[in-house]
Order: C-alpha cells, then sequence, then structure tokens
C-alpha cells in the first residue's frame, strides 16, 4: 500500500468507475500537509489522473472533505471559472479507508514562489495578472442557487460569524499576550462594513492554487475553504499574497511569485475586478486586516499544537511565534 493508498483496491474501483481507465495504477503523492492529500495517478496506459483524499489521520466521521470539493467542482463545470473535470468520487470506505476523488490531470505550472515565475515570459507574467482579478471577478458574479451550490453555507453575516469562529479559535489556543490581536479584534467588530450580497468565496484564492499555462489560470483547485458570503474576502486575502516588485527581498525561493517582476501590481488587479463586478473597494483595507488577522489566528492555533507536542513536523517554534505576531501587526496597521 502507498502511504494513504490502497493501491489494488482503488485500482479496481478506479477500472469499475472512470471511463477510460485501465488498471493497475501508480501512485505518487504531489501535495501533502494537513490539507486534502493530491496524488498523481498513473494507470497501465500511461494514463494520468490526479486523486485527492483527506490527510493521513483524518478523523472518519468528519472525512466529508473530498466529497464537499467534488461538489462544487462539479457545480462550477461549464461556468466561466476553469476547474479540472471530475470523473468519480468513492464514499465506500471498504475501498480507502476514506473518501476520495479522481479527477483529469491539468498540465501546467503552479507558482508558489517568484523563483516558480521564472519559467513564465514577460508577456505571459502580464497576462496571468489580468487573468487572476478576471477569473475571480466571474467567480463572484455567479449566481450559487442558478449552479446549485444555494445551500453550500449561510449567505448573511459572512465578516460577523468569521469574526466570531476565529476569535474563538484564538482565546482557545492564546499561549502569550499579543495585544494587536485583541487591538485588531476590537476594531473589526467596531467598524464592521455592511455585505452588499453573497457569492461564492473561494478562500484561499492564491497564485499558489492555481495551475497556469501560457498566462492563463487553467485549473482553480483546493477549495476545501469554500462557502457563501462576502465575495471582498476573497480580494483581500488575493491582495495580502501578492506582493510587489518594489517590496519585496531578492530571495526568490522565499517570496510570493507575484514579486518576481512582470505582475501587475495590487492597484491594478483592483481595477481590474472593479471594473469586472462593479463592487466597490472602498473599505479593502478592512478585508485585508481581516485576512490577516484570520491567519493569525489559525497560526496560533497551529503554534499551540506544535508547542504540546501535538504534530510531529519540526519546525523553528520562535519562528511560528514571530509569524503570528506579525500577522497581527498587519492587521493593526492596516486599520490604523
Amino acid at each position: 500500500m502507498s502511504e494513504g493508498i490502497a493501491v489494488e483496491r482503488v485500482s479496481r474501483w478506479l477500472n469499475a468507475h472512470v471511463e477510460g481507465f485501465k488498471g493497475p495504477a501508480t501512485f505518487e503523492l504531489i501535495a501533502g500537509g494537513r490539507s486534502n492529500l493530491t496524488y498523481r495517478c498513473e494507470d497501465a496506459n500511461g494514463k494520468v489522473f490526479v486523486l485527492r483524499r483527506p490527510p493521513l489521520g483524518h478523523v472518519l466521521q468528519s472525512a466529508h472533505d473530498v466529497a464537499r470539493e467534488h461538489r462544487i467542482i462539479s457545480a462550477l463545470a461549464g461556468s466561466t471559472v476553469p476547474v479540472p473535470e471530475c470523473l468519480g468520487l468513492c464514499e465506500d470506505l471498504s475501498v480507502n479507508e476514506t473518501p476520495f476523488c479522481i479527477f483529469e490531470f491539468v498540465s501546467g505550472d503552479v507558482l508558489h514562489t517568484a523563483e516558480d515565475a521564472q519559467v513564465l515570459s514577460a508577456d505571459a507574467r502580464l497576462s496571468l495578472s489580468r487573468d487572476v482579478a478576471e477569473v475571480l471577478a466571474r467567480l463572484h458574479m455567479i449566481n450559487p442557487d442558478t449552479v446549485g451550490l444555494g445551500a453550500l453555507g449561510r449567505k448573511e453575516a459572512y465578516l460577523a460569524r468569521q469574526l466570531k469562529r476565529w476569535s474563538r479559535q484564538w482565546e482557545a489556543s492564546k499561549t502569550h499576550p499579543i495585544p494587536a490581536m485583541e487591538e485588531t479584534f476590537r476594531l473589526l467588530n467596531e467598524r464592521l462594513p455592511q455585505q452588499i450580497g453573497a457569492t461564492i468565496v473561494h478562500g484561499d484564492y492564491r497564485l499558489g492554487n492555481m495551475i497556469v499555462r501560457k498566462g492563463r489560470i487553467q485549473a482553480l483547485l483546493d477549495w476545501e475553504l469554500c462557502t457563501l458570503g462576502d465575495p471582498l474576502a476573497d480580494v483581500g486575502y488575493l491582495l495580502n499574497s501578492w506582493e510587489d516588485a518594489a517590496a519585496n527581498s531578492v530571495d526568490l525561493a522565499t517570496v510570493p511569485a507575484s514579486a518576481a517582476g512582470g505582475f501587475i501590481d495590487q492597484a491594478s488587479l483592483c481595477e481590474i475586478y472593479q471594473a469586472k463586478t462593479g463592487r466597490h473597494l472602498d473599505d479593502i483595507a478592512y478585508y485585508r486586516a481581516f485576512s490577516h488577522w484570520r491567519l493569525a489566528a489559525i497560526g496560533q492555533g497551529v503554534y499551540k499544537r506544535y508547542l504540546m507536542g501535538a504534530m510531529g513536523d519540526e519546525v523553528d517554534l520562535e519562528v511560528y511565534k514571530a509569524s503570528v505576531g506579525t500577522r497581527a501587526e498587519l492587521a493593526l496597521t492596516l486599520l490604523s
């Protein structure tokens, strides 16, 4: 058994349920961690597929993430948002102990860092920049009800619900005082903007979750955090991951892909999004602050688990601890 995959049983299931598949298959983990695991699956004829399953050690009774992700991606098939084709979902736990889904393989590059972006020409970087803004706009212009996602989550009071959820996370995982977290939380509640409509919110919209080729997004990935709510949360999150070239360090392996040069700046991203959606971004600093604060709360939870020895990976705890404080300070600065 490959780690996380019962090769023989999964191959038999794929033979029976996926058109064009011929077993036996080989599996190679290409993306792991604490999110859903992604495997490159190659059948006996050399045809390549992608398999997704929950992380190792996932609790079975809550192991529905991939089914939900499959539902979302299937609903968006044929829309103006590029997604991989869904080929099957297995919820029979006798096959692989957890649910899994199978997708078409989409060729292209995933740009996590500025070093990764070196494969793109200057024209491709410019074209991709615009496509990032336009695809997000197109996602937010889809009516969830018309694609069968109207019941994906509550539509109203998105920010209020998020603030309540992640403040509980912060209080439960707090190990040391970070005054900026408390003050940011106060200001976020005090200045809560009115939500205008509700859309599909990706929740993790950044270059590292896109397969790109020839200056275009070929597939938008990782829909685990997708829900319904305030679309400007996606915009704020994107801007926080989109570093302008003039503001970055020289280490291309540690800065975002957009810092490689040749990508449009944050202001231009906003202009394109506003023009396509008609949504005003006057309060975008609020949404950026919310995104930093939320990630700080999430990061603090992870830090505490490392501190308690509940997670096996070795990390520099002081660096991780400092990163939570940095996020909190960035959030507070945006609100000042």
